[in-house]
């Protein structure tokens, strides 16, 4: 019965406006996926780590690893062209040595380093307790609907929408048959594994996330990042 995580940092970091993958940024000397991976290397219940990254990343990423203590990490795979590909490769690749029934994975955005020991436990939860875990914050915000980027003639009702995050877990085996069953569909890749398993008729589980569990996208998010890092929790919050 092993939790295993699967990070994906395969993304190129467009948005960001840099010259390196926005998860190799270096805040406070150290780089964003270190952030991340140290959270899952820290978490009592993650027996391994697996990353999928970008090409020519792959000795940079592991020397990293070494130098910042990242001893749970098994391997790191190559991305695909997109997201899901991407998620796919690397958990074709775990599922080689990880494939009771029993075993888990846990997917998480590498660009997300907030991740709490909490949302972690809880997902780990949720998943061996019903299926699957898909860790959510409430939608606070009013929503608009538009059919231009201009104006807006329709809201959509906040109360039953959630914002995703990561990570998402499922039990290893049976995300192996729905991404197999996918791709016999010549289905389209669906940007996240919840979306990939409500568009195969499946239900998903909510885990608890968090607002300051953010994903890094924008330099304006690398100051958020930043700012959560130096803040100091007051004495009369518990």
């Amino acid at each position: 019965m092993k939790n295993i995580a699967l990070i994906i940092a395969g993304g190129v970091g467009a948005r960001m406006h840099q010259d390196i993958p926005k998860q190799f940024i270096n805040v406070h000397d150290k780089p964003v996926i270190i952030y991340t991976l140290e959270a899952f290397q820290k978490h009592p219940s993650i027996d391994a780590i697996y990353v999928v990254c970008l090409e020519g990343w792959k000795d940079i990423l592991l020397a990293y690893s070494k130098q910042f203590g990242i001893t749970k990490l098994e391997n790191v795979v190559l991305g695909g062209d997109t997201g899901q590909q991407s998620i796919r490769n690397g958990l074709y690749n775990l599922a080689e040595k990880y494939n009771s029934d029993d075993d888990i994975v846990l997917i998480h955005d590498a660009i997300r380093p907030m991740v709490s020991e909490e949302i972690i436990s809880d997902n780990i939860r949720v998943c061996r307790e019903y299926g699957n875990a898909i860790t959510v914050i409430p939608c606070t915000s009013v929503m608009l609907k538009s059919e231009s980027q201009e104006y807006c003639t329709e809201q959509v009702p906040r109360d039953n929408l959630k914002i995703t995050q990561t990570p998402q877990s499922f039990f290893i085996n049976e995300l192996v048959k729905v991404h197999n069953d996918a791709k016999n569909k010549n289905m389209i890749p669906s940007i996240a594994s919840c979306a990939l398993y409500v568009e195969m008729g499946k239900k998903v589980y909510y885990s608890k996330g968090s607002e300051k569990n953010v994903k890094i996208t924008t330099a304006e998010d690398i100051e958020i990042f930043t700012a959560l890092l130096n803040a100091k929790k007051p004495d009369w919050m518990h």
